[in-house]
């Protein structure tokens, strides 16, 4: 019976560590709602960041978006781009990540390696997105207004994915060739979302920073 009970406590050991090798230990993240957010949706998020990074997460005071970030060029959006620069200046020093999520539509100016704007510039100067995040910095944003469905539960399975991914590029992880991996670029398509596990693959795992 101690012998079984030893092998059964090295096993829970193991998938102890196992489960929390690869998290990046002691951080934590600040959720900062743009405007009006669905709690629901907020908890979920929150739920997920905490299950795959292992991060503390906090909840700041809600705050709107600046008309200033406001874009009318194609169609009414606020951009990202500025959206990340703003929560980048404002991140409390007592956090160390911090996400925007709002219901608003958003969008980037699509780039190549090279830094210039992808062709046609008229259709990637304000192209609208999911979630924006750069590799390497502290700040990400997700919205819900591309990803909405008629089921609730799809909607809250997109959302959690979009922002693991955007907090993924934060953590220092790229693009990831792996189709099973949440890594893999969305391919302005949220079919490719829907497809993908709530998971990374081992090849990011091993990356994270």
């Amino acid at each position: 019976m101690i012998y079984k009970m030893k092998k059964v406590f090295l096993f829970l050991f193991i998938v102890s560590l196992s489960s929390c090798y690869d998290s990046p230990v002691g951080k934590k993240i600040a959720i900062q709602n743009l405007g009006h957010f669905s709690n629901k949706y907020k908890d979920s998020i929150a739920s997920a960041i905490r299950n795959l990074y292992g991060f503390e997460v906090v909840e700041l005071h809600q705050r709107q978006i600046p008309e200033a970030f406001f874009t009318n060029n194609k169609s009414p959006r606020f951009k990202a781009e500025k959206i990340i620069e703003m929560l980048n200046k404002e991140k409390p020093d007592s956090v160390d990540y911090i996400i925007g999520l709002t219901s608003a539509d958003i969008c980037c100016t699509k780039k190549d390696a090279l830094g210039n704007t992808l062709e046609p510039v008229a259709k990637y100067t304000d192209w609208g997105i999911f979630g924006f995040g750069y590799v390497g910095k502290p700040g990400c944003v997700a919205s819900t207004y591309r990803v909405k469905s008629i089921y609730e539960q799809k909607t809250i399975e997109r959302m959690q994915k979009i922002c693991l991914h955007e907090i993924g590029h934060n953590l220092g992880l790229p693009h990831c060739p792996d189709k099973t991996c949440f890594m893999q670029s969305a391919a302005e398509t949220i079919k490719t979302i829907d497809k993908v596990g709530m998971n990374l693959c081992e090849s990011c795992r091993s990356k994270i920073k």
